[in-house]
């Protein structure tokens, strides 16, 4: 059992809450027991799982599912769990996953969505997860977004980040690779002329989202085939980008 704060790989795993760190080791952190379990459903790669004994306890047959899937699995103590996770209250288990690249994007999605500057985990997360619900074939995000393998992005999706394809790169390039691919892009903008439900939204389809205060960049939004808005009450200038991404695809 790693009972030690300063065991090295209990040092490492901490460091996984920056970004910069996953990047560098190409690995990333999943906790929580209902993240494992998506994980295992679709046999994401796991490089370690820790949980506490009283963890182990509540879920033997997780654990031992685990011990046959995972390279590395192994008690510790509370101290070192609650040190390892990044919420306040962990239930009892944190998992170390391999980054795996986004291999294949849909060159010519039927349903998609492109987000620039997206800064908040938690919108990204809630998109990705209403992404899932009514099956988007994938998110693409803008270099400068959040990083999508955030703790936090990660939960906020309710385990439906393993389901959705999540790219990154560059937007304007990619959003105009598309369009010669037939692909519509749609692009909300407060000061468009027509709402989202004037527009035929059968054909290839991509919804474009703007960065949740300064909107969308120059250069994406001459990729727009069509600018729309979405109507609100007077005095109400803007919405939640999630919940902006959740009206129109719906």
């Amino acid at each position: 059992m790693l009972t030690s704060l300063q065991n090295p790989w209990v040092k490492h795993v901490r460091k996984l809450s920056q970004a910069k760190v996953r990047r560098a080791h190409q690995q990333f952190l999943l906790e929580g027991t209902h993240l494992i379990q998506e994980a295992l459903a679709v046999a994401y790669p796991l490089v370690a799982v820790h949980g506490t004994q009283q963890w182990r306890d509540r879920h033997p047959s997780l654990w031992d599912a685990l011990v046959g899937y995972c390279p590395r699995v192994e008690l510790v103590s509370p101290e070192v769990l609650t040190a390892m996770a990044t919420t306040v209250n962990p239930d009892g288990v944190v998992a170390v996953a391999a980054h795996q690249p986004v291999s294949e994007f849909p060159a010519a999605p039927s349903l998609a969505i492109a987000a620039e500057t997206l800064q908040d985990p938690g919108n990204l997360g809630t998109l990705i997860r209403t992404a899932a619900a009514v099956a988007a074939e994938g998110v693409w995000l803008s270099p400068d977004s959040v990083d999508p393998e955030s703790p936090k992005v990660i939960r906020s999706s309710a385990g439906q980040w393993f389901r959705v394809p999540v790219a990154v790169g560059d937007l304007p390039q990619q959003l105009g690779q598309w369009r010669r691919q037939g692909v519509q892009v749609i692009g909300a903008q407060a000061q468009a002329r027509i709402s989202y439900w004037e527009v035929d939204l059968r054909p290839p389809t991509v919804i474009l989202l703007g960065n949740e205060g300064a909107g969308l960049s120059a250069a994406t939004l001459e990729q727009i085939t069509q600018p729309v808005h979405i109507p609100q009450a007077a005095g109400v200038d803007s919405l939640n980008v999630a919940i902006a991404a959740a009206v129109m695809l719906y």
